[in-house]
């Protein structure tokens, strides 16, 4: 990772990357959902349009926090530092994949939300991050191609937050190719890591 970013950046991006790796969804999409969100620790922004609030790094929806209260995760959780809740942003970001309808863009872009107009608008904007960050990863980590024949796939299922999901086979056709790191005991020399 580079050691001449800022801490938040360290962290979201050494976060998001093990998010994707634990719940196996495309590194880059993680990467760029986070950033697109560019949430702070403990922040709390109003939505105007319906009075719910958006949480924390990954901007978590307070309307999603019914659900997660069954698995005993409070709003501090969510709003916290370190990579719980990237774990939980990948988490969900699983569930739309494997569950919603619409391509993988339309499906990753629910994150933010299912209304047609705004989900297309975050599905564009995302699908352009996403292909920075594909390029950023392929410049420092071996990655997989999800879309080549015989290539590792990915796998997309959902049982509760933070808890390794059964594996079940989900990545439909997309203009841009999601990418999926390699994690290896091996390091990557000392020069790479810029």
């Amino acid at each position: 990772m580079p050691i001449d970013l800022p801490p938040h950046m360290q962290e979201r991006i050494a976060c998001s990357i093990a998010a994707a790796a634990k719940y196996e969804i495309p590194a880059n999409i993680v990467l760029a959902v986070a950033e697109k969100e560019n949430g702070k620790v403990g922040q709390w922004v109003r939505n105007s349009s319906n009075g719910s609030h958006d949480v924390g790094p990954l901007q978590f929806n307070t309307n999603y926090l019914r659900e997660l209260a069954q698995y005993g995760i409070a709003p501090g959780h969510v709003a916290a530092a370190g990579c719980y809740p990237f774990d939980l942003a990948a988490w969900r970001l699983r569930k739309h994949i494997k569950n919603d309808k619409g391509d993988l863009w339309t499906r990753a872009a629910n994150y933010h939300s299912r209304t047609p107009e705004f989900n297309q608008v975050y599905r564009a904007d995302l699908m352009v991050r996403a292909a920075r960050w594909a390029d950023w990863l392929d410049k420092r980590y071996q990655t997989h191609d999800l879309a080549l024949p015989g290539s590792a796939q990915a796998t997309v299922a959902s049982s509760a937050p933070a808890s390794r999901p059964a594996s079940t086979p989900a990545w439909s056709s997309a203009t841009y190719v999601p990418r999926r790191l390699v994690v290896s005991a091996n390091p990557a020399p000392a020069g790479d890591m810029r």
